[in-house]
């Protein structure tokens, strides 16, 4: 559209924002960043309730508060519900401005999805809330986008693709043909330790080499794309999973190189020792699948959580060894009753005795023989019950509630799925 002025105003429930023309046409809301591409006042009025041409003023019907809100999302990136004003009505205000639940706090996404629960909705799509019909959903109506916009959706699909495997058919394949993978390589890695495995691969020397080649080749390709395609490059490299799937896949390459440097044996000293550490690096592989399986994910999400209790739990079981395995090496063998025993002749022999104590696994290999240790051993195992269940209860609540929010989440994306292939 050919504006009057170069400062836009929008009016929302009568508040007013002004912006310049190059900030509507990159604005992150999508129906205000049609309004650029706009080439009549017809156009105008099918995004806004009224447009004045002599004052450049877009007048929006909507609800004020709420988009004070989804402005502080437009500026800082959060967005969270209005105090006071119901969830769905604020979900109704988002959908109107171009945004998803995805958007949300994950504090959020849980109250809306148990809103949606309460009120018998947890089996319809997002777009069953109500947006009005002015919002273009349908792939057959010709949008108003620009090349850049094209790109970034085609990025964005893509990325879903690989990170969400739930988003979409596309992603739910290359999820099934990454654990297919994934499996594979852990049952060659598992067969190489077998004592019949070397005479085997010399037998079939080509056929392992291809297998082996070929499931690298589609973690290095899935590693290559997903970087590409991240919105930020630096964040995708700082992720636990993305640095696991280096460290899994790294190992590969490097034995090529030593190979083709001359060195290829497994007894070659300090090189063999590398090589064999490094094939056997690749059970990191496993972790790929926290991708694809809620229960690997909600372990990972509790003890990011939870790393504080964790480390709650290791101080206490540290302190309580230290005490406990200065105190059995002195009565074992530090006093000179006659009866020392030989298992207990430093402190740190006497913590792996105090370790398997208080975890209560107990294997029998080192034990008290004086009758004051023994009944130290028996405080130890006592102690040791308490101090790990402590903060058990801390960790359980966080696993519960971190499923659940999984479980929601996966729910959305199941209905989203499911509202694809109704309209395909």
């Amino acid at each position: 559209m050919k504006f009057g002025k170069s400062i836009c105003v929008l009016n929302v429930g009568g508040t007013r924002y002004a912006f310049t023309r190059e900030v509507i046409r990159d604005f992150p809301l999508r129906r205000v960043s049609r309004l650029h591409a706009c080439a009549t006042e017809k156009e105008v009025l099918e995004l806004c309730d009224d447009y004045d041409r002599d004052r450049n003023e877009f007048f929006f019907d909507r609800h004020a508060q709420a988009f004070v809100f989804i402005m502080l999302y437009v500026r800082s990136g959060k967005l969270r519900f209005v105090p006071g004003v119901c969830e769905l009505s604020f979900y109704t205000e988002m959908l109107y401005w171009g945004l998803e639940s995805a958007h949300l706090d994950s504090c959020c996404q849980k109250r809306l999805d148990d809103k949606m629960t309460e009120i018998g909705m947890d089996t319809l799509s997002e777009a069953d809330i109500g947006v009005s019909g002015d919002e273009p959903q349908s792939p057959e109506e010709p949008g108003q986008q620009t090349a850049l916009t094209g790109r970034a959706k085609w990025l964005e699909k893509m990325r879903k693709a690989f990170e969400e495997p739930n988003s979409s058919i596309a992603a739910q394949l290359l999820a099934s043909v990454s654990v297919i993978f994934v499996m594979i390589s852990m049952i060659m890695l598992c067969a190489s330790t077998l004592p019949d495995w070397d005479t085997a691969k010399r037998n079939t020397v080509e056929e392992h080499r291809i297998v082996e080649a070929v499931c690298i080749g589609w973690f290095t390709a899935e590693c290559t794309v997903r970087f590409l395609v991240a919105r930020n490059k630096w964040d995708f490299l700082r992720r636990p999973l993305n640095i696991i799937d280096v460290i899994a896949i790294t190992p590969y390459y490097v034995t090529m190189a030593m190979a083709r440097a001359g060195m290829p044996g497994a007894g070659l000293g300090v090189a063999g020792v590398i090589l064999r550490v490094l094939r056997m690096m690749r059970v990191f592989w496993l972790m790929k699948l926290a991708r694809h399986f809620l229960g690997l994910q909600t372990l990972g999400l509790t003890l990011t959580r939870c790393y504080r209790e964790m480390v709650m739990l290791m101080v206490f079981v540290c302190v309580a060894m230290a005490i406990y395995s200065a105190l059995a090496q002195l009565l074992e063998h530090g006093l000179d009753l006659g009866t020392q025993n030989p298992d207990y002749a430093s402190i740190p022999a006497a913590a792996w005795w105090v370790i398997i104590s208080m975890t209560t696994v107990g294997y029998g290999d080192v034990y008290p023989v004086t009758t004051g240790g023994r009944v130290l051993g028996g405080m130890c195992v006592v102690s040791g019950i308490v101090l790990l269940a402590l903060p058990i209860t801390f960790i359980y609540h966080s696993f519960v509630q971190c499923y659940h929010e999984l479980k929601l989440r996966s729910a959305r994306y199941a209905r989203s799925l499911s509202s694809e292939i109704v309209l395909q």
